[in-house]
Protein backbone atom coordinates (compact mmCIF):
# COMPACT_ATOMS: atom_id res chain seq x y z
CA UNK A 1 0.00 0.00 0.00
CA UNK A 2 1.56 3.28 -1.45
CA UNK A 3 2.39 5.77 1.46
CA UNK A 4 -0.19 8.40 2.21
CA UNK A 5 0.71 12.50 0.86
CA UNK A 6 1.18 14.61 3.07
CA UNK A 7 -2.13 17.39 2.73
CA UNK A 8 -1.00 20.95 3.94
CA UNK A 9 -2.79 22.15 6.73
CA UNK A 10 -5.86 24.80 5.63
CA UNK A 11 -5.25 28.20 6.60
CA UNK A 12 -7.30 30.32 9.16
CA UNK A 13 -8.04 33.14 7.72
CA UNK A 14 -10.34 34.26 10.29
CA UNK A 15 -7.63 33.96 13.05
CA UNK A 16 -4.84 36.51 12.99
CA UNK A 17 -2.42 37.07 10.90
CA UNK A 18 0.64 34.79 10.34
CA UNK A 19 3.28 33.95 7.69
CA UNK A 20 0.76 31.45 6.67
CA UNK A 21 -1.37 33.43 4.71
CA UNK A 22 1.40 34.31 2.32
CA UNK A 23 3.33 32.64 -0.39
CA UNK A 24 7.41 33.76 -0.02
CA UNK A 25 8.61 35.06 -3.24
CA UNK A 26 12.02 36.07 -3.91
CA UNK A 27 14.56 38.19 -1.15
CA UNK A 28 14.72 42.18 -2.38
CA UNK A 29 16.97 43.39 0.48
CA UNK A 30 19.23 42.92 3.39
CA UNK A 31 19.27 44.74 7.09
CA UNK A 32 21.29 44.25 9.72
CA UNK A 33 19.20 42.30 11.61
CA UNK A 34 16.34 41.09 9.23
CA UNK A 35 15.65 40.91 5.31
CA UNK A 36 12.93 41.97 3.01
CA UNK A 37 11.27 39.59 0.50
CA UNK A 38 8.20 39.62 -2.08
CA UNK A 39 5.07 37.79 -0.58
CA UNK A 40 1.25 37.39 -1.69
CA UNK A 41 -1.26 37.29 0.37
CA UNK A 42 -2.93 33.76 -0.51
CA UNK A 43 -6.21 34.45 0.03
CA UNK A 44 -6.47 38.41 -1.61
CA UNK A 45 -3.76 37.37 -4.15
CA UNK A 46 -2.19 40.77 -3.28
CA UNK A 47 1.65 41.75 -3.11
CA UNK A 48 3.33 43.19 -0.28
CA UNK A 49 6.79 43.25 1.02
CA UNK A 50 7.43 41.84 4.10
CA UNK A 51 9.97 42.89 6.05
CA UNK A 52 11.56 40.41 8.80
CA UNK A 53 13.70 41.41 12.13
CA UNK A 54 15.11 38.54 13.74
CA UNK A 55 14.24 38.55 17.76
CA UNK A 56 17.23 37.50 19.12
CA UNK A 57 19.97 39.71 16.91
CA UNK A 58 17.43 42.74 17.39
CA UNK A 59 17.89 42.04 21.51
CA UNK A 60 21.51 41.93 21.32
CA UNK A 61 22.13 45.23 18.86
CA UNK A 62 19.33 46.54 22.10
CA UNK A 63 17.45 47.81 19.25
CA UNK A 64 13.86 46.34 20.87
CA UNK A 65 12.61 49.82 22.03
CA UNK A 66 13.14 50.84 17.78
CA UNK A 67 11.35 47.93 16.56
CA UNK A 68 8.41 48.38 18.85
CA UNK A 69 8.22 52.10 18.17
CA UNK A 70 8.18 51.56 14.44
CA UNK A 71 5.25 49.35 14.85
CA UNK A 72 3.25 51.64 16.88
CA UNK A 73 3.88 55.08 14.78
CA UNK A 74 3.24 52.74 11.20
CA UNK A 75 -0.45 52.00 12.82
CA UNK A 76 -0.82 55.77 13.02
CA UNK A 77 0.10 56.09 9.23
CA UNK A 78 -1.96 55.87 6.09
CA UNK A 79 -0.67 58.52 3.73
CA UNK A 80 -0.52 57.97 -0.10
CA UNK A 81 2.98 59.06 -0.25
CA UNK A 82 4.56 56.63 2.42
CA UNK A 83 4.86 53.11 2.59
CA UNK A 84 2.26 52.17 4.99
CA UNK A 85 1.76 49.17 7.09
CA UNK A 86 -0.69 46.73 6.19
CA UNK A 87 -0.14 43.56 8.86
CA UNK A 88 2.18 42.98 11.48
CA UNK A 89 2.81 40.02 13.02
CA UNK A 90 5.63 37.46 15.11
CA UNK A 91 6.36 34.27 15.58
CA UNK A 92 8.84 32.59 17.63
CA UNK A 93 12.37 33.90 15.84
CA UNK A 94 10.92 37.04 14.07
CA UNK A 95 9.16 40.08 13.93
CA UNK A 96 6.97 40.67 10.46
CA UNK A 97 6.17 43.67 9.01
CA UNK A 98 3.96 43.96 5.71
CA UNK A 99 3.87 46.69 3.77
CA UNK A 100 2.84 48.34 0.36
CA UNK A 101 5.51 47.24 -2.29
CA UNK A 102 7.47 49.50 -4.10
CA UNK A 103 8.43 48.07 -7.57
CA UNK A 104 10.34 51.00 -8.35
CA UNK A 105 13.31 50.81 -6.49
CA UNK A 106 14.91 53.95 -4.16
CA UNK A 107 16.42 57.36 -4.97
CA UNK A 108 19.69 56.08 -4.44
CA UNK A 109 19.63 53.42 -6.84
CA UNK A 110 18.19 55.47 -9.71
CA UNK A 111 20.69 58.58 -8.13
CA UNK A 112 23.95 56.28 -8.50
CA UNK A 113 22.66 55.13 -12.12
CA UNK A 114 21.97 58.14 -13.58
CA UNK A 115 24.00 61.14 -11.79
CA UNK A 116 21.28 63.32 -11.28
CA UNK A 117 17.52 63.65 -12.17
CA UNK A 118 15.89 66.55 -13.71
CA UNK A 119 14.36 69.67 -12.21
CA UNK A 120 11.22 68.63 -13.10
CA UNK A 121 10.87 65.54 -12.09
CA UNK A 122 12.82 66.51 -8.48
CA UNK A 123 10.34 68.97 -8.14
CA UNK A 124 7.77 66.51 -8.69
CA UNK A 125 9.35 64.71 -6.26
CA UNK A 126 9.47 67.03 -3.91
CA UNK A 127 5.76 68.12 -3.64
CA UNK A 128 4.45 64.60 -3.00
CA UNK A 129 7.54 63.89 -0.40
CA UNK A 130 5.99 67.94 1.40
CA UNK A 131 2.37 66.18 1.18
CA UNK A 132 3.70 63.29 2.84
CA UNK A 133 6.10 65.23 5.75
CA UNK A 134 3.00 67.72 6.54
CA UNK A 135 0.73 64.57 6.69
CA UNK A 136 3.39 63.16 9.32
CA UNK A 137 3.97 66.20 11.11
CA UNK A 138 0.25 67.21 11.68
CA UNK A 139 0.12 63.53 13.65
CA UNK A 140 3.58 64.74 15.67
CA UNK A 141 5.39 62.76 13.82
CA UNK A 142 9.33 63.22 13.02
CA UNK A 143 10.97 61.14 10.22
CA UNK A 144 14.43 61.48 11.35
CA UNK A 145 16.16 60.24 8.79
CA UNK A 146 14.86 61.44 4.79
CA UNK A 147 17.37 60.55 2.34
CA UNK A 148 17.49 59.31 -0.89
CA UNK A 149 17.98 55.55 0.38
CA UNK A 150 14.40 56.44 2.23
CA UNK A 151 12.13 57.39 -0.18
CA UNK A 152 10.96 54.25 -2.41
CA UNK A 153 8.83 55.03 -6.01
CA UNK A 154 6.59 52.83 -7.28
CA UNK A 155 6.06 51.07 -10.62
CA UNK A 156 4.21 54.39 -11.81
CA UNK A 157 6.85 56.62 -10.50
CA UNK A 158 5.11 57.99 -7.47
CA UNK A 159 7.72 58.71 -4.19
CA UNK A 160 6.87 57.18 -0.88
CA UNK A 161 8.55 57.49 2.22
CA UNK A 162 9.76 54.48 4.22
CA UNK A 163 11.63 53.83 7.37
CA UNK A 164 10.48 54.70 10.26
CA UNK A 165 13.21 53.01 12.71
CA UNK A 166 14.07 55.87 14.66
CA UNK A 167 11.22 58.21 13.61
CA UNK A 168 9.87 59.70 16.95
CA UNK A 169 6.27 61.51 18.51
CA UNK A 170 7.25 65.45 19.41
CA UNK A 171 5.68 67.47 21.49
CA UNK A 172 5.66 70.86 21.30
CA UNK A 173 6.28 71.36 25.15
CA UNK A 174 9.80 69.99 24.79
CA UNK A 175 12.18 69.53 22.33
CA UNK A 176 13.82 66.76 20.85
CA UNK A 177 17.88 66.51 21.93
CA UNK A 178 19.31 62.91 20.68
CA UNK A 179 21.44 63.24 17.55
CA UNK A 180 19.97 60.95 15.26
CA UNK A 181 19.48 60.27 11.62
CA UNK A 182 22.15 59.99 9.08
CA UNK A 183 24.80 62.63 8.97
CA UNK A 184 25.02 64.03 5.88
CA UNK A 185 21.44 65.09 5.87
CA UNK A 186 21.20 66.10 9.56
CA UNK A 187 19.68 69.75 10.26
CA UNK A 188 21.87 72.42 12.23
CA UNK A 189 20.17 72.24 14.87
CA UNK A 190 20.62 68.23 15.57
CA UNK A 191 24.20 68.77 15.64
CA UNK A 192 24.31 71.89 17.94
CA UNK A 193 22.74 69.73 20.69
CA UNK A 194 20.15 72.52 21.63
CA UNK A 195 17.00 71.07 20.80
CA UNK A 196 14.97 70.64 17.86
CA UNK A 197 11.34 69.44 16.62
CA UNK A 198 9.62 68.94 12.93
CA UNK A 199 11.30 71.35 11.12
CA UNK A 200 14.50 69.24 10.82
CA UNK A 201 12.19 67.36 8.12
CA UNK A 202 12.32 70.38 6.05
CA UNK A 203 16.20 70.80 6.20
CA UNK A 204 16.57 66.88 4.83
CA UNK A 205 13.79 67.60 2.02
CA UNK A 206 16.28 70.10 0.91
CA UNK A 207 19.63 68.05 0.94
CA UNK A 208 17.97 65.65 -0.95
CA UNK A 209 16.17 68.06 -3.24
CA UNK A 210 19.92 69.71 -3.63
CA UNK A 211 21.54 66.43 -4.37
CA UNK A 212 18.97 64.92 -7.03
CA UNK A 213 19.04 68.22 -9.40
CA UNK A 214 23.06 68.63 -8.92
CA UNK A 215 24.44 65.12 -8.05
CA UNK A 216 26.15 66.23 -4.81
CA UNK A 217 25.37 67.26 -1.40
CA UNK A 218 25.13 70.86 -0.25
CA UNK A 219 27.80 70.58 2.57
CA UNK A 220 30.70 68.10 2.55
CA UNK A 221 33.48 67.26 4.70
CA UNK A 222 36.09 64.21 4.74
CA UNK A 223 35.78 63.67 8.18
CA UNK A 224 32.74 63.60 10.97
CA UNK A 225 33.82 67.35 12.33
CA UNK A 226 34.73 68.55 9.01
CA UNK A 227 30.91 67.52 7.51
CA UNK A 228 29.55 69.33 11.61
CA UNK A 229 31.61 72.48 10.71
CA UNK A 230 30.20 72.31 6.93
CA UNK A 231 26.38 71.76 7.51
CA UNK A 232 27.03 74.24 10.99
CA UNK A 233 28.57 77.32 9.12
CA UNK A 234 29.55 77.11 5.39
CA UNK A 235 27.50 79.65 2.88
CA UNK A 236 24.85 77.54 0.62
CA UNK A 237 26.82 77.20 -2.94
CA UNK A 238 25.57 76.07 -5.89
CA UNK A 239 27.84 74.61 -8.82
CA UNK A 240 28.95 77.03 -11.67
CA UNK A 241 26.56 74.98 -14.07
CA UNK A 242 23.53 75.56 -11.67
CA UNK A 243 21.33 77.83 -13.95
CA UNK A 244 21.81 75.29 -16.15
CA UNK A 245 20.30 72.45 -14.67
CA UNK A 246 18.01 74.54 -12.38
CA UNK A 247 15.90 77.70 -12.55
CA UNK A 248 15.77 80.33 -10.69
CA UNK A 249 12.68 79.68 -8.32
CA UNK A 250 13.80 76.00 -8.00
CA UNK A 251 17.27 77.79 -6.67
CA UNK A 252 14.90 79.66 -4.42
CA UNK A 253 13.56 76.98 -2.97
CA UNK A 254 16.27 75.25 -2.32
CA UNK A 255 17.91 78.00 -0.24
CA UNK A 256 13.88 78.33 1.29
CA UNK A 257 14.32 74.30 2.74
CA UNK A 258 18.51 74.82 3.37
CA UNK A 259 17.88 78.00 5.60
CA UNK A 260 19.60 77.63 9.20
CA UNK A 261 17.49 79.26 11.38
CA UNK A 262 13.94 76.91 11.18
CA UNK A 263 11.85 79.92 11.92
CA UNK A 264 12.54 81.13 8.42
CA UNK A 265 12.72 77.87 6.72
CA UNK A 266 10.45 77.01 3.88
CA UNK A 267 7.85 75.05 5.24
CA UNK A 268 8.39 75.54 8.93
CA UNK A 269 5.49 77.36 9.65
CA UNK A 270 3.01 76.24 12.35
CA UNK A 271 -0.71 74.68 11.80
CA UNK A 272 -0.30 73.75 8.21
CA UNK A 273 0.89 77.19 7.16
CA UNK A 274 4.53 75.75 6.33
CA UNK A 275 3.21 73.33 3.90
CA UNK A 276 0.65 76.24 2.46
CA UNK A 277 3.64 78.44 1.93
CA UNK A 278 5.49 75.03 -0.17
CA UNK A 279 2.39 75.23 -2.22
CA UNK A 280 2.42 79.01 -2.67
CA UNK A 281 6.02 78.90 -3.88
CA UNK A 282 6.25 79.92 -7.39
CA UNK A 283 8.75 76.40 -8.16
CA UNK A 284 5.43 74.57 -7.15
CA UNK A 285 2.92 76.62 -9.72
CA UNK A 286 3.02 73.57 -11.97
CA UNK A 287 1.92 71.10 -9.11
CA UNK A 288 -1.99 70.31 -9.50
CA UNK A 289 -1.99 70.08 -5.32
CA UNK A 290 -5.66 69.61 -5.39
CA UNK A 291 -5.15 65.96 -7.54
CA UNK A 292 -1.57 65.42 -6.23
CA UNK A 293 -2.53 62.72 -3.28
CA UNK A 294 -4.70 61.25 -5.49
CA UNK A 295 -2.06 60.20 -7.73
CA UNK A 296 -3.99 61.44 -10.81
CA UNK A 297 -0.86 63.50 -12.12
CA UNK A 298 1.60 61.42 -13.77
CA UNK A 299 5.19 60.88 -12.85
CA UNK A 300 7.84 62.32 -15.30
CA UNK A 301 9.91 59.65 -14.52
CA UNK A 302 8.82 55.98 -14.80
CA UNK A 303 11.46 53.24 -13.67
CA UNK A 304 11.69 50.65 -16.19
CA UNK A 305 9.58 47.56 -15.49
CA UNK A 306 11.89 45.59 -17.40
CA UNK A 307 15.21 45.76 -15.05
CA UNK A 308 15.69 45.17 -11.51
CA UNK A 309 15.38 47.89 -9.50
CA UNK A 310 17.39 46.21 -6.51
CA UNK A 311 20.40 44.50 -5.42
CA UNK A 312 19.54 41.09 -7.30
CA UNK A 313 22.49 40.05 -5.09
CA UNK A 314 19.94 39.30 -2.16
CA UNK A 315 18.36 36.54 -4.07
CA UNK A 316 21.62 34.38 -4.82
CA UNK A 317 22.74 34.97 -0.86
CA UNK A 318 19.39 33.22 -0.07
CA UNK A 319 19.92 30.69 -1.85
CA UNK A 320 23.08 29.61 -1.33
CA UNK A 321 24.27 30.99 2.00
CA UNK A 322 21.48 30.94 4.31
CA UNK A 323 21.35 28.26 6.77
CA UNK A 324 17.82 28.95 7.95
CA UNK A 325 15.62 30.01 5.61
CA UNK A 326 12.27 31.70 6.08
CA UNK A 327 9.24 29.42 6.25
CA UNK A 328 6.13 29.59 7.84
CA UNK A 329 6.26 27.51 11.58
CA UNK A 330 3.37 27.08 14.41
CA UNK A 331 4.37 28.80 16.96
CA UNK A 332 5.43 26.74 20.54
CA UNK A 333 3.22 27.36 23.77
CA UNK A 334 5.94 28.94 26.31
CA UNK A 335 5.44 30.94 29.42
CA UNK A 336 6.33 34.29 29.24
CA UNK A 337 7.17 34.63 32.45
CA UNK A 338 10.49 32.62 31.45
CA UNK A 339 11.28 34.99 28.66
CA UNK A 340 13.68 37.43 28.72
CA UNK A 341 12.57 41.11 29.73
CA UNK A 342 13.90 42.55 26.12
CA UNK A 343 12.03 39.17 24.81
CA UNK A 344 9.20 39.32 26.88
CA UNK A 345 8.73 43.60 25.63
CA UNK A 346 8.14 42.37 22.17
CA UNK A 347 5.77 39.48 23.02
CA UNK A 348 3.86 41.89 24.31
CA UNK A 349 4.35 44.92 22.75
CA UNK A 350 5.13 44.05 18.83
CA UNK A 351 1.25 43.54 18.49
CA UNK A 352 -0.71 42.08 15.82
CA UNK A 353 -2.54 44.03 13.26
CA UNK A 354 -4.65 43.35 9.91
CA UNK A 355 -5.65 46.79 7.82
CA UNK A 356 -8.89 44.70 6.93
CA UNK A 357 -9.65 44.07 10.39
CA UNK A 358 -9.02 46.99 11.94
CA UNK A 359 -8.73 50.60 13.06
CA UNK A 360 -5.68 52.90 12.65
CA UNK A 361 -5.28 54.25 16.04
CA UNK A 362 -2.69 56.77 17.46
CA UNK A 363 -0.71 56.00 20.85
CA UNK A 364 0.24 59.99 21.16
CA UNK A 365 0.47 61.15 23.95
CA UNK A 366 0.33 57.71 25.87
CA UNK A 367 3.67 56.72 23.83
CA UNK A 368 6.36 58.06 24.83
CA UNK A 369 9.80 57.49 23.32
CA UNK A 370 10.41 53.98 24.20
CA UNK A 371 13.34 53.03 26.74
CA UNK A 372 11.54 50.39 29.23
CA UNK A 373 10.29 46.86 29.37
CA UNK A 374 6.82 48.53 29.76
CA UNK A 375 3.33 46.84 28.28
CA UNK A 376 1.97 49.10 26.10
CA UNK A 377 -1.22 51.34 26.97
CA UNK A 378 -4.83 51.70 25.07
CA UNK A 379 -5.20 54.57 23.10
CA UNK A 380 -7.76 56.98 22.20
CA UNK A 381 -8.47 59.21 18.93
CA UNK A 382 -8.44 56.12 16.50
CA UNK A 383 -8.93 57.06 13.06
CA UNK A 384 -10.76 54.85 10.44
CA UNK A 385 -8.15 52.76 7.67
CA UNK A 386 -8.09 54.09 4.47
CA UNK A 387 -6.84 51.08 2.61
CA UNK A 388 -5.30 51.35 -1.23
CA UNK A 389 -5.65 48.46 -2.69
CA UNK A 390 -1.83 46.72 -3.39
CA UNK A 391 -1.22 44.96 -7.02
CA UNK A 392 -2.16 41.69 -7.28
CA UNK A 393 -0.77 39.10 -9.54
CA UNK A 394 -2.27 36.32 -11.73
CA UNK A 395 -2.85 32.51 -10.99
CA UNK A 396 -0.11 31.12 -12.56
CA UNK A 397 2.92 33.39 -11.07
CA UNK A 398 4.77 31.19 -9.49
CA UNK A 399 7.21 31.91 -6.23
CA UNK A 400 10.37 31.48 -8.23
CA UNK A 401 8.98 34.17 -11.31
CA UNK A 402 11.01 37.28 -11.95
CA UNK A 403 9.64 40.40 -9.69
CA UNK A 404 11.24 43.92 -9.29
CA UNK A 405 11.56 45.14 -5.87
CA UNK A 406 14.03 47.18 -3.70
CA UNK A 407 15.43 47.23 -0.20
CA UNK A 408 13.43 48.67 2.84
CA UNK A 409 15.39 49.94 4.91
CA UNK A 410 16.56 47.99 8.09
CA UNK A 411 19.49 49.74 10.71
CA UNK A 412 20.89 49.27 13.97
CA UNK A 413 19.71 51.74 16.03
CA UNK A 414 22.04 51.62 19.14
CA UNK A 415 22.44 54.55 21.37
CA UNK A 416 24.19 58.16 20.28
CA UNK A 417 27.61 59.06 22.03
CA UNK A 418 26.91 62.12 23.83
CA UNK A 419 23.31 61.95 23.09
CA UNK A 420 20.80 63.39 26.22
CA UNK A 421 19.54 60.17 26.78
CA UNK A 422 16.82 61.21 29.79
CA UNK A 423 15.39 63.72 26.93
CA UNK A 424 15.49 61.57 23.87
CA UNK A 425 16.29 57.54 24.54
CA UNK A 426 15.40 56.68 21.11
CA UNK A 427 18.19 58.52 19.67
CA UNK A 428 20.53 56.69 17.39
CA UNK A 429 24.64 56.50 16.83
CA UNK A 430 25.06 58.97 13.24
CA UNK A 431 26.08 57.00 10.80
CA UNK A 432 29.56 57.27 9.60
CA UNK A 433 29.82 59.67 6.76
CA UNK A 434 31.41 57.27 4.36
CA UNK A 435 29.16 54.52 4.96
CA UNK A 436 25.49 56.44 4.76
CA UNK A 437 23.85 53.22 2.53
CA UNK A 438 22.92 51.29 5.44
CA UNK A 439 20.39 48.53 4.97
Amino acid sequence: MGAVCCRPQPVDFDGDVNLFHFVLLRCVGKGAFGKVRVVQHKQGRELYALKYINKSKCVKMKAVANIVQERRLLEEIDHPFVVNMRYAFQDDENCFFVLDLMLGGDLRFHLERLGSLSEDVVRFYMAELSSALSFLHDHRIIHRDLKPDNILLDERGHAHITDFNIAVHYSDKRLLTGVAGSMAYMAPEILAKRGYTYTIDWWSLGVCAYELIFGRRPFRGKTNSDLTHSIAKDSLRFPEDAESKCSRDGLRALKGFLERDPSRRLGCKPNGEGFADIQRHPWFQSINWDTLDSKQQESPFVPDSKKANFDASHELEELLLEDNPLKARQRKVQDINNLSAEMRQMEEQFTSYDFKKMQRRSYYPSNPQLASMVTATSSTGADPSRPVTPMTIPNDLAPNDSLNGNGYSQKPSPSSEGADHDSDPHAVRMHDINNEKAY
